[in-house]
């Protein structure tokens, strides 16, 4: 049993990758094996809408995200997580969900059944929304989304603010917990 956590934003090491990380952990300890996919210093480049995907279940553009892809496709559970830009999800993150749900689509949606669901970091506003943004892609490819304590939104601005928010973590610890939860009983 695996799952992934896929990190949005451009910057290493940031609020969101660590939020991410913490999730990654709980749902670890339920023996689960996890990894962190930070997009930052790769290159994924916006959907063109050749539709060549429909064909064949590849891309025709080249850069990173067709490895990732298919290691979406292995895991039992997907994480896509996000920081704020201008009330919503960063163009890494939008970018390799519009490729990722077109390719899925043309091909049988690899992912309907299984777990998934998202998280998101802001200094301030636009949480919701991003949040929202983040899990309608789940729901129209299939996943099943768990719940947790509250909406999975952290409060940051400067690197490591994050792990002040305890509120936060906690309710991205529970997100984990429940995922792990929701995996276990769905392969059951």
């Amino acid at each position: 049993m695996n799952v992934i956590g896929i990190v949005g934003s451009p910057r290493k090491n940031g609020n969101t990758e660590l939020l991410t990380a913490h999730t990654l952990r709980a749902i670890s300890e339920e023996g689960f094996n996890t990894e962190l996919v930070p997009l930052a210093g790769l290159e994924i480049k916006p959907c063109n809408a050749c539709m060549a995907c429909k064909d064949e279940e590849t891309c025709t553009l080249e850069d990173d995200l067709f490895p990732i892809y298919l290691r979406m496709k292995e895991a039992d559970g997907i994480i896509v997580a996000s920081p704020v830009y201008f009330g919503s999800a960063t163009a890494q993150i939008k970018a390799l969900l519009d490729r990722v749900g077109y390719i899925s689509l043309a091909h049988g949606k690899p992912f309907s059944g299984k777990a998934g669901g998202a998280l998101v970091v802001a200094r301030r506003a636009g949480k919701n929304f991003t949040f929202a943004q983040l899990n309608y892609w789940f729901q129209i490819l299939g996943f099943f989304v768990p719940g947790s304590t509250y909406w999975n939104v952290a409060v940051a601005r400067d690197k490591g603010d994050v792990e002040e928010d305890e509120e936060g973590l906690r309710t991205a610890w529970n997100f984990g917990k429940n995922m792990a939860f929701l995996i276990k009983k769905l392969m059951t």
